[in-house]
Formats: C-alpha cells, structure tokens, sequence
C-alpha cells in the first residue's frame, strides 16, 4: 500500500472511531435525558472533520502535475495540516475562554453514573485513536495526519481532566473544573501554535534535514572522480516531491563523456534513493606543474585564512579571458556581503596583478 492510500485508510479508520463514539454518547444521553451528552456526541461528529480534511488534502495532492503546476500538487498537505493545526487552535481557545468563566463564576457540576461511563469510554478511545493517528502520521511524514492524531489526544486529556474533576469534586466537593481546565488550555494552545509552525514552515521553504543533507554527500562522495559536494539547494514540493541542485569537484583532466556519466549516475541515485529531481554542476580543480595550479593553492589557501570563511571552492582561472573568480561561503554572523566582496578581491588581486578578480559570496542554503 502506497503512502497515500495509508493515510486515507487511517482517516477513515478516525472517521469511524469518531462516528461510534458519538452514536454511543448519543445513545447514552437519549436513555439518560442527558442534554449535555447528547451535545457531546454532536461534538465527536465535528471531530471527525479533521480526517475528512486529511483525506480531502491527500487526494488533492495526487493530482497530477499541469502546465502551471509542473511540480505536482503535494504541497496540499501543508495546507490540510494548517487547516487542522487552526481547528486545534481555535478548540483550545474556546476552551480557554470557558475555563476562565468557571473561574469567574463557579457552578456545580453534576455527574451521574451515565455520564462517568461516557467519560472513561470516551478517553479510551481518544487515546488509542490518537495514539495510532499520530503514530501513522510520523510515520508517513504527514503533517495533516500528526495533527489530527494530535487533536484527539488533547481530547483524551481535555476528557481526563473532566473525570479528575468529577472524582474530586464526588469525593471532597470541591470543584476545579475551571482551574484543570485552563491549564491544559493553554498547553492545547501552545501543541497548536507548534502543529502550525511546521507545515508553514514547509511552505516559506524551511531548511530540510541536516542528516538527509549529510547522506547525500556520503552518497555522492563514494562515487570515482567526486572531489567535492558544494552548494546543495532542496525544494520541497510536498512529501513525496523535491527538486534541488548541488556542485561537485572534479579533476579538470576528465573528459566531458566522463564527466557526463559521472552527473548522470548523481541524478539517478538521487531520484531512486530520495525521490529527488537533481541538477548536477561542475567544478574543475587545476592539476599539473603550471601556473594556473600554482595560483589556485595561493588563492585558495590565503581566503581559508579567514575565519569568517566556512568554505571556498569553485577556483577557475582563465588566462585567455585574463579572470580569475572564486566562491566563498561566509558565515552566518556576516551580513555585509559587498564589503566581503571588496575586501577580498583587494587582497587576491595582487596574487593575478594581470587578471580581473571576482569573487562570487555563496550562502549556505542546507547546513
């Protein structure tokens, strides 16, 4: 079963747990005369809306790429995410809101045995549901799927503090309904700020993972000839979907039909590997006893001097164009890039007096 197909099935499985546990408070609630009960089956029925939205959401991303989509639709998800992480944002002010009342104007609850049935069931079945949901979510890499597992276990816990209010106020009469129930209000508030951040996060183009960035350049490293990876960019398209681009090193004795194979065999292996569609670019590395060989180890070892350098590559030096030009990645606590610029071209221009010096400032895009 692909990964779509399982995040639609566990949706439905959450749509069903919801629909029977709000069939049960119904029935309950109908032979009690209990109001309240009844309200609260309606309440399971809304909740089942976030696994109609996951599902919505995931057939929506499998639409297929169009002129002016070429990347696919996965980025969908983010948007069901969004959707859900606000239902859970908005349950826990909502839920805020009528806590700080309780406080304010303290009533007496009542339970009765119907309605303490309903309760221990009902936490039961948001844990396991919520448990599994959130589970497959991680599992799947579903943003949509780990906050609707998520919004089921704040409902277990919201449920839980009800019964530790019920058994407090059955035993010693004090009720604290208003007190437990802001408290976990305002973690429900905080989870749902953290279940948004993720997927728009996803969508403002967030860093990706730096073990997957560490892989790659194994991965890419173990190949004949690579000298060096450099200037790796990843865009998300969705869960399934990246297109990104990287430079290697290699010797400037292979030939163009080595170097095609080499970039060939790259691209394959990111695509099986990590489904990621990847341009590969190339940096020659001056070899022999020749000038050009000699002018890169000085340029090269007088700009890794510096500390606020973390990287220098892409040495090229031309002496029928009469150029000279070099990357440089600095640091993050730089932020005067043209100032850099002039300051370095200053000091390698007396290495090639003859030759125009530029210097190209990279930026560390995933690491």
């Amino acid at each position: 079963m692909d990964r779509s197909s399982q995040i639609i099935r566990t949706s439905v499985i959450g749509i069903v747990a919801n629909v029977l546990l709000a069939a049960f408070k119904a029935a309950v609630g109908f032979i009690a005369n209990s109001v309240a009960i009844v309200m609260d089956a309606v309440n399971n029925l809304s909740d089942a809306l976030s696994s109609v939205i996951t599902i919505i959401g995931t057939k929506l991303s499998q639409r297929p790429a169009d002129r002016e989509h070429p990347f696919g639709f996965g980025r969908i998800e983010y948007f069901s995410a969004i959707i859900i992480s606000v239902i859970v944002l908005s349950a826990g002010i909502t839920s805020l809101i009528e806590s700080v009342k309780k406080i304010i104007d303290p009533a007496e609850p009542s339970y009765t045995t119907p309605t303490l049935i309903v309760i221990i069931v009902a936490i039961v079945v948001k844990l396991l549901l919520g448990w599994y949901v959130k589970k497959k979510g991680e599992q799947l890499k579903s943003d949509a799927l780990t906050a609707s597992g998520s919004d089921a276990l704040f409902d277990a816990i919201i449920t839980t503090a009800t019964l530790v209010s019920a058994g407090i106020m059955l035993i010693w009469g004090i009720s604290l309904d208003g007190i437990l129930g802001a408290l976990i209000s305002i973690l429900i508030i905080k989870a749902g700020i953290e279940m948004l951040a993720s997927p728009v996060n996803e969508l403002l183009g967030a860093r990706v993972s730096p073990g997957l960035i560490k892989e790659i350049k194994q991965e890419i490293m173990g190949f004949d000839g690579v000298r060096g990876v450099f200037d790796i960019i990843l865009h998300n398209y969705g869960p399934d979907v990246m297109i990104g681009s990287l430079h290697i090193s290699v010797l400037d004795t292979l030939s163009a039909h080595e170097i095609h194979g080499l970039t060939r065999k790259i691209s394959t292996l990111m695509s099986v590997r990590h489904g990621i569609i990847m341009t590969v670019g190339i940096y020659a590395v001056a070899t022999g006893d020749n000038q050009r060989t000699d002018l890169q180890a000085k340029v090269m070892k007088a700009l890794a001097a510096h500390k606020e350098l973390v990287q220098v590559h892409a040495f090229y030096c031309s002496e029928k164009e009469r150029m000279l030009s070099v990357d440089v990645v600095p640091d993050i606590s730089s932020h005067d890039d043209a100032a850099l610029c002039r300051r370095l071209t200053e000091e390698i221009q007396p290495l090639a007096p003859d030759m125009q010096v530029t210097i190209v400032i990279d930026h560390n895009y995933s690491e």
